[in-house]
């Protein structure tokens, strides 16, 4: 079993994860514009290529996508990353809600201690 815990503890266990979040939101920022970044750049390779194909109307995007596949791959790894960031950022704040939960409750628990 744990130790009770004590306000303390718990106030510095509410600050430690607010700043988590604090310095997560360059790290989501930063995931988000390199993946629009990356979006971008495939978008217009993608364009490029498509109208650059010499060939039927129904070749266009085959051979598009077949010359802007590696540029997808990156595209795709951005995003993941970012999505990566944002769910890890949405955990600090449910973790966050939690330890204020626990907060409440320690300091109930003080409150009422050695009342009979």
């Amino acid at each position: 079993m744990s130790e009770p815990l004590n306000p303390v503890d718990v106030e510095n266990s509410i600050s430690e994860i607010a700043n988590r979040i604090a310095k997560g939101v360059a790290v989501v920022s930063n995931a988000y514009a390199a993946y629009l970044d990356a979006d971008r750049m495939y978008d217009r390779a993608f364009a490029q290529a498509y109208m650059a194909h010499q060939g039927p109307a129904h070749e266009k995007k085959y051979a598009a996508e077949n010359e802007t596949g590696e540029l997808r791959s990156t595209r795709d790894e951005k995003d993941a990353a970012f999505r990566y960031a944002d769910r890890k950022s949405k955990a600090l704040m449910e973790q966050l809600r939690a330890m204020q939960s626990v907060n409440k409750s320690v300091m109930s628990m003080y409150s009422v201690a050695g009342r009979s």
